[in-house]
């Protein structure tokens, strides 16, 4: 007589004393607690047991398996361990009816394990003692809520928590695991806070082009839909997929821009990109050619640098932009427009300076029709330094002034903060001097206009100082 179903100590030591006895399976009678009291009165007391040598790997599946619910459990493992006293090699033998049982009845338990480990949802009782408390509610198949809580107690170490199940329940409370009797349904709250949060995540993870509903329905079966928030967004979200599929082609991203192979066919393909490089027009018809790095296989064009020749400040940026790439020049979309009046107000006439950028190609991400800005690696900062150092060279600039952290990057070879560098004059090799300051677009990003306004008035204050060293 077992007095709880699925009780592996219980299970193991009757099984053990049995063993010993010599008892065969076919004397054995198993019955649990729930069916009432045994026919022949009194469990059979079992001999003290003695120490048995028995496969590990058998032991581990039978720890497992005597949680199925099916009744004839008990009885078929002691049969499989009492063949295996005998037969070493038992579990080999995957034709053999029992063998076949009990890895199908393995499998049932680990894949019944997996959907509680994916499927339990914690609902939010309150908070004491500094520690917040939560519960959930639910209806594995078998018997294995033993089995799936030591997960949970790693899982979720720092709360407390409480599973329910029909059969049992476990309590995680004071870094304390224990169990108790099954419950009911109604012990758990049926919703809280955090769940609306979890659906609206659920929702945009939710990828329509990929929906397969027969692979889903078998991964999330709808006997724990009852248990699960999201469960109520499943069937508007597959009603709505292949619209939503729709909109995603209608998006789609855009074709390269046409001006791209027009571009390529009005620069030389003789030109080198090294000692052929004599003037900033060369340069610039010359930076197009570039193969340096992959940016260029999708930019429409590079973008060197405009500015006079005997240009005192040189203004190094990170990379051309979406209008940048598009119309060959620097600083022209609406991080342009920016420096522009920033230029204005600190008393620099733009005409006068150098402008250019640490990359030469626009390095973007596509979404549907537009091209969203991404930033560039050290990598390709550091390739495409060697188009810098020309522009450097030819220019010989007083004053360096460098926009973001890829152009300090792009001017002085090291990776360094904006912040530590910002509000001081460095001097570079060869005695050029070097500001460094925020991009322009930085402004453009900044949500509180109280901030962008002490920003912007701090970006102006750069650049008056270099316009006040270069006089």
């Amino acid at each position: 007589m077992l007095s709880v179903p699925g009780d592996f100590a219980e299970w193991r030591n009757a099984a053990r004393g049995l063993l010993a006895g010599g008892i065969s399976p076919e004397e054995v009678s198993w019955c649990d607690g729930e069916e009432g009291a045994s026919l022949f009165g009194d469990a059979l007391a079992a001999p003290p047991a003695e120490r048995l040598s028995l496969p590990r790997q058998l032991i581990e599946i039978a720890e497992r398996v005597i949680c199925h619910r099916d009744a004839g459990v008990p009885a078929r493992l002691y049969r499989i361990m009492w063949r295996a006293l005998d037969d070493r090699h038992l579990l080999a033998r995957t034709t053999d009816a029992d063998v076949d049982w009990l890895h199908k009845a393995d499998k049932a338990i680990r894949r019944d394990v997996h959907k509680m480990h994916a499927f339990v949802r914690f609902r939010r009782l309150g908070e004491a003692n500094g520690r917040e408390s939560f519960a959930a509610w639910f209806e594995p198949s078998h018997r294995i809520l033993r089995l799936t809580a030591p997960f949970f107690q790693r899982r979720f170490f720092g709360m407390d928590w409480a599973i329910l199940t029909p059969d049992a329940r476990a309590i995680w409370r004071a870094e304390t695991l224990t169990y108790g009797p099954g419950g009911t349904r109604d012990e758990v709250p049926q919703s809280d806070l955090v769940e609306d949060q979890w659906r609206t995540y659920y929702g945009a993870i939710f990828n329509p082009a990929r929906v397969k509903v027969a692979a889903m329905r078998a991964e999330m079966p709808k006997k724990y839909w009852k248990n699960l928030p999201e469960a109520r967004d499943i069937a508007p979200l597959l009603a709505e997929a292949g619209a939503r599929v729709e909109r995603m082609r209608e998006t789609a991203v855009s074709l390269a821009n046409p001006l791209t192979d027009k571009w390529r066919t009005r620069v030389p393909e003789e030109l080198a990109l090294d000692d052929d490089v004599k003037t900033l027009g060369d340069l610039a018809k010359a930076v197009d050619r570039c193969t340096r790095c992959p940016l260029y296989c999708h930019a429409t064009q590079g973008v060197a640098g405009e500015g006079p020749a005997a240009a005192r400040i040189m203004l190094v940026g990170e990379q051309p932009g979406d209008r940048e790439d598009i119309e060959g020049r620097p600083f022209v979309g609406p991080a342009g427009q920016v420096l522009n009046e920033a230029l204005a107000e600190a008393g620099l006439d733009r005409a006068r300076l150098f402008l250019t950028n640490a990359v030469k190609h626009f390095k973007f991400e596509p979404r549907g029709k537009r091209r969203l800005h991404q930033n560039p690696t050290t990598g390709e900062i550091d390739i495409c330094r060697w188009w810098l150092d020309k522009e450097r060279a030819l220019v010989r600039p007083d004053l360096i002034v460098t926009l973001g952290a890829s152009a300090l990057r792009g001017v002085t070879g090291k990776s360094a903060s904006i912040k530590s560098m910002r509000g001081a004059m460095h001097e570079l090799e060869g005695g050029t001097k070097l500001i460094a300051t925020i991009h322009p677009s930085y402004l453009l990003r900044m949500p509180d206009p109280v901030r962008a306004a002490e920003e912007r008035e701090a970006f102006v204050a750069d650049l008056a100082r270099a316009r006040k060293h270069a006089a």
